[in-house]
Order: C-alpha cells, then sequence, then structure tokens
C-alpha cells in the first residue's frame, strides 16, 4: 500500500466574501519531502499556507497534517509543525537568545534542555556569535535564520516555510536554503512558498498556483522541459495577467 501523505489537501476552497483565494485545490505531500509553491502575487498561495498551519479554516473541503483533520484536530497539528509567517513575530528589544528563551517557554520545553537547543540552532544557523544581539539590529538575512531557529525550537515534524527569504540577499537566500537542506537530509518534511523560482528548482516538487487554483504539480526539471529556464515555462503556463488575479487576496 503507498505511504499516507504527510500533508492532504482535498478540494479545498476559501472564500473571503465575494473574493474566493482558494478554488478546489487538491495536493499530496509526502514526509521527508521538500515541496514548494509557486506563483503570482494573489495566487493564493499564503491562504493556503494558513489553513494547513490551522490559522483559517477550508470554506469547502478537507486538509490534514499528519493525518489529522485542521477544522477539528488543530490543537494536535500544533506541535508537529513550525509555521514561519511572511512577518514572523520576534521582539526586536530582546537579545537572540532571549527570543528563543520566549518561543521555547511557549511550547513548554524544559528549562534544562533549552540551552542546549539554543546553541544547536543558533550554530547551526550560524547565529551563535550574536546570541548577545538584540534582534531588532540583525541583518534581513539574520532575523529570517532567527525566524528559522524559533520555529525548530520544538523540533517539528513538518515546516510550514510563506516566503521565508522574500527581500533578502541573495547570498543570505542561499545560506538558509542551505539550511533547509540540512533539516531535510535529517528527515524534516518542508512546505515552502517562495517568489523566487530559483529557489523552487531546491524543491524536489512544485505546484504552480494561479487565481486561487493548482495548474500543475511536477518536478522543477520537468516543469520546464522544452524551455531555457523554469521563469520562460512559468510565464508561459501563466499567459497575460488578468484584473481578475490582481484583485484576490
Amino acid at each position: 500500500m503507498p505511504e499516507e501523505p504527510i500533508i492532504d489537501v482535498r478540494e479545498v476552497s476559501r472564500r473571503f466574501g465575494p473574493v474566493c483565494a482558494l478554488d478546489a485545490i487538491s495536493l499530496r505531500v509526502s514526509a521527508g519531502e521538500i515541496f514548494g509553491l509557486i506563483g503570482s502575487d494573489g495566487a493564493g498561495k499564503t491562504t493556503l499556507m494558513r489553513i494547513l498551519a490551522t490559522v483559517l479554516a477550508p470554506s469547502a473541503g478537507s486538509a490534514s497534517v499528519a493525518g489529522f483533520d485542521v477544522g477539528r484536530r488543530a490543537q494536535e497539528i500544533k506541535p508537529l509543525i513550525g509555521y514561519m509567517p511572511q512577518q514572523f513575530g520576534f521582539y526586536g528589544d530582546l537579545t537572540v537568545w532571549e527570543n528563543l528563551q520566549f518561543f521555547a517557554d511557549i511550547y513548554g520545553i524544559p528549562k534544562a534542555e533549552q540551552p542546549a537547543r539554543f546553541e544547536r540552532f543558533l550554530s547551526f544557523s550560524g547565529l551563535l556569535p550574536f546570541r548577545k544581539r538584540l534582534a531588532g539590529n540583525l541583518s534581513g538575512g539574520m532575523k529570517q535564520k532567527l525566524g528559522l531557529a524559533a520555529v525548530l525550537i520544538h523540533m517539528p515534524q513538518i515546516l510550514l516555510l510563506d516566503e521565508p527569504t522574500n527581500g533578502v540577499d541573495p547570498v543570505s537566500r542561499q545560506e538558509f536554503w542551505e539550511i533547509l537542506q540540512q533539516m531535510h537530509e535529517q528527515g524534516l518534511t518542508v512546505f515552502v512558498s517562495t517568489a523566487y523560482l530559483d529557489e523552487a528548482e531546491y524543491c524536489q516538487r512544485i505546484a504552480l498556483m494561479h487565481d486561487g487554483r493548482v495548474l500543475e504539480i511536477n518536478r522543477p526539471a520537468e516543469l520546464y522541459a522544452g524551455f531555457s529556464s523554469l521563469e520562460d515555462a512559468v510565464i508561459h503556463r501563466l499567459g497575460p495577467p488578468s484584473e481578475e488575479r490582481h484583485a484576490r487576496p
């Protein structure tokens, strides 16, 4: 029998009043996979991410994470995921170390275990030399690494990352993805949306979204077969911009 997916989305729709942000979305993600969402602004990537993180409920359809329904079993899902939204809520007037203490306390990690975890994830992300620096004084790339360390602190099974490198310089973006690759090698499932098509090529499979729908799910190389680049392939599939697309949240 095929292995059950760790993320299972079936005909999920989400409306905000008259606006349909998601229109019968279906996809499945295997445990240990790096799965990417790509698409233009307003395609519905963030809405889908928030549903999987149990922040929003679907208007129709069903979605499960690790076998738990997002609408009925949110409390079972939350300890299993590390969710990093586009605007991650760390505290700029606390140090890097103090921010991790805050999140560790929220997750109920025993005090005796906290220092070892902090050192592990700060070393992993290259932030250990900056542990006493105020988070508000970090560079953009370092703030994203702190956000990643914070969502990893309770050792989740699944990472949900919503455009985690948006606005970050190319070197920091590459370093961030190197960290993700290492976490993936340790068995972590990564579900990530990105505005950068070069990042999509790090994923094992990607879903191309447009106007609240999934146009195609495929491996990056197969998605751009016959084109000079993934960017050309995506532009070809999306076609000209529409007023409807720009109206979506």
